[in-house]
């Protein structure tokens, strides 16, 4: 099981799983091999393979590459998600941070993508709520159209989950209602109630209808 799975709540589904956009690494990336690849034509073309300073070399480039790994790892485990019932962030590789946000808290969502950004999809996510923290900032956004449209229908399937579930409670009660009241004529053709009594009963079930 992943650590998503683990964290989500009964009944609770995935919607849409994004990321931040890779140029935010891209940079980071591109140095780091670059670097690796002068450190081994520094070993390659000044160092006898027993120098001191071949191991000089050899250290700076699995540090090169372990930072490189690092920053991966860290942009790969940060992941934006969007289920049937909130939005949530999930940052770190071993030790886990996890921010979330219920749909019934969001106000509003402001998208802001830059003439690159709608280029390489994407964007900046400004999340309004109704909690403490206010705006949730989202930013370089890998397909944040779709993190939005997503959202914003989640939200709207929940607000028509509840309205039904509220509309369908009347209902409910009235079926009850009108079991009690036939039990009550039951007991009162049995000659267990007087016909005053079930008459009483009856227009105290009625009245809460």
């Amino acid at each position: 099981m992943g650590y998503l799975q683990s964290i989500m709540g009964k009944n609770e589904q995935t919607l849409f799983v994004t990321r931040r956009h890779w140029t935010v690494i891209a940079g980071s990336l591109i140095g780091s091999v670059i670097l690796s690849l002068i450190i081994i034509a520094l070993a390659v073309a000044l160092v006898t393979p027993s120098s001191g300073l071949s191991l000089l070399l050899l250290f700076l480039l699995v540090l090169t590459l372990g930072r490189l790994s690092v920053a991966y790892l860290k942009w790969w485990n940060e992941q934006y998600i969007v289920t049937n019932r909130r939005i949530i962030q999930i940052e770190g590789v071993f030790n886990k941070h996890v921010i979330d946000s219920s749909l019934e808290k969001v106000n509003d969502v402001v998208l802001n993508q830059s003439f690159m950004g709608r280029l390489l999809d994407y964007g900046d996510i400004e999340i309004l709520t109704a909690s403490e923290i206010g705006v949730n900032k989202l930013e370089k956004l890998s397909r944040p159209i779709r993190f939005k449209t997503t959202m914003l229908n989640a939200k709207e399937s929940l607000g028509r989950d509840e309205d039904l579930h509220l509309a369908a409670q009347p209902a409910t009660s009235e079926k009850s209602i009108t079991a009690l009241i036939t039990e009550l004529a039951g007991l009162r053709d049995k000659g267990l109630i007087t016909e005053e009594e079930f008459q009483s009963k009856k227009k105290e079930l009625m009245s809460r209808l």
